[in-house]
């Protein structure tokens, strides 16, 4: 089974935990996408739908479904996204998109964070992916020169610039041994809005596609 394949089944199963009645956020990403294609969102009564990117909200207005700010409500009832690495615990690198701010918005709001992903993505140790980070443009330089001295090898990610109108550095050969305290340090970076680690508020439930086998795992975070 190749890696489209994989992707095609951990989205089936993702499309299995929905229900009426529920606010949906959705990420951004080619899994989420094979989700939005298979889970066929308008034969539910959905409360709301909140979208994590203008590429989302284009594919649900494309699928006749408005997308909803999340202050329009308290919670997101279920907040289905990817990632780019995952460990076994939940913790995350994010971004690769560009789309790590708002995710990470929409994680915050969720009473349920399911994070669908295939194997390859699956690490002991985050950090091989380079490490997207967020930041103002006045402080881009600033901001490499910090994760320099934190060991990394930042590159501005050339051409790019995200819906909230900022840029992409992304951190090379950065070992994240402490996620949750290496999110802490870099996002007290002047200039950062926000790093691509989702360690403090990480995935509730994995869904991992295998080559046979949909492998599910909840997770305490």
């Amino acid at each position: 089974m190749d890696q489209d394949q994989k992707k095609v089944r951990v989205a089936e199963v993702a499309a299995s935990k929905l229900s009426d009645g529920i606010v949906l956020g959705v990420g951004t990403g080619s899994t989420v996408n094979k989700f939005l294609e298979i889970a066929n969102l308008s034969q539910f009564r959905l409360k709301g739908v909140v979208s994590s990117s203008n590429a989302t909200t284009e594919i649900l207005r494309n699928q006749n479904i408005f997308a909803e700010e999340p202050n329009a409500f308290d919670l997101i009832d279920l907040y289905i996204d990817g990632a780019d690495e995952s460990t076994i615990h939940g913790h995350l690198i994010k971004g690769g998109g560009g789309a790590l701010t708002r995710e990470k918005i929409l994680a915050q709001y969720a009473r349920e964070f399911i994070c669908i992903i295939d194997d390859s993505k699956l690490v002991d140790v985050l950090g091989a992916f380079p490490l997207p980070i967020e930041v103002i443009p006045m402080a881009s330089s600033l901001v490499a020169k910090r994760m320099i001295s934190l060991g990394g090898q930042p590159q501005l990610r050339e051409g790019f610039i995200t819906d909230n109108g900022n840029l992409i550095l992304d951190v090379y050969n950065l070992k994240i041994l402490n996620p949750i305290e290496m999110e802490v340090v870099i996002n007290q970076i002047p200039g950062v809005v926000t790093a691509g680690i989702f360690g403090k508020r990480g995935a509730d439930k994995l869904l991992i596609a295998y080559a046979d086998s949909i492998k599910e795992i909840g997770i305490n975070v």
